[in-house]
């Protein structure tokens, strides 16, 4: 997963990656000017951004990154406590906030929390470390690539992810996505596709059965 940390305290912000980076792969940016220049340029699964920073504020740079389109997740970190100081930051676009100085473990799990909530409010589904789009016929790989999916093989996909624990068989996926006279032979096929621009464990082959979603490791 992808994140962005944009804090101007080198002390904190030493202890903060470290923390992150045990799960996460963090880009690290000094000032409000060059983490709003990375938010708009890079995909990130998550953004950490400072209320109070050098020139640009934190309340700017998650207004730009608003302004041009970008939902990721924001959680803004602030020791600024009062009521004002936190409606302007949510106002502004971040969807949390924690208050400075603050436990490690649970800005992991507002982190967490984060990502459930947005893959949910997206209809998006996270398959290990992949993260997919129906909406977009897109998958994301652990890096943050993008992968374009066919119409076919998003919607193979996106019936395995409605179930995931439900194990498919040819004739049942066959009936749901693709047309009467395919064979079953199709969905091989088109499972196949889906693997050879992923990964083979996005689908696990049940056999004698069919089909189900695997955990892309």
């Amino acid at each position: 997963m992808n994140l962005l940390f944009i804090e101007d305290d080198p002390a904190i912000a030493e202890m903060v990656v470290e923390v992150l980076s045990e799960d996460y792969d963090v880009d690290y940016a000094a000032t409000g000017e060059a983490g709003l220049d990375r938010a708009l340029r890079g995909h990130y699964d998550l953004m950490v951004i400072d209320r109070r920073l050098p020139g640009m504020d934190g309340v700017q740079v998650i207004e730009g990154i608003r302004t041009a389109g970008i939902t990721t997740p924001i959680l803004m970190l602030t020791a600024l406590g009062s009521v004002d100081d936190r409606v302007s930051g949510l106002d502004a676009g971040a969807n949390d906030y924690l208050v400075k100085p603050f436990d490690f473990e649970e800005l992991l799990a507002r982190l967490r929390a984060l990502r459930r909530g947005f893959a949910a409010e997206t209809g998006r589904t996270y398959i290990g470390e992949w993260l997919f789009a129906p909406a977009t016929k897109t998958l994301y790989d652990p890096y943050g690539d993008r992968i374009v999916l066919t119409t076919s093989e998003s919607a193979l996909l996106r019936l395995l992810a409605e179930s995931p624990e439900h194990v498919f068989s040819r004739e049942e996926i066959l009936s749901a996505v693709f047309s009467s006279e395919d064979s079953p032979g199709t969905v091989d096929t088109y499972v196949h596709y889906i693997r050879r621009k992923s990964v083979q464990s996005l689908i696990e082959t049940v056999r004698s059965q069919g089909y189900r979603l695997g955990d892309g490791r």
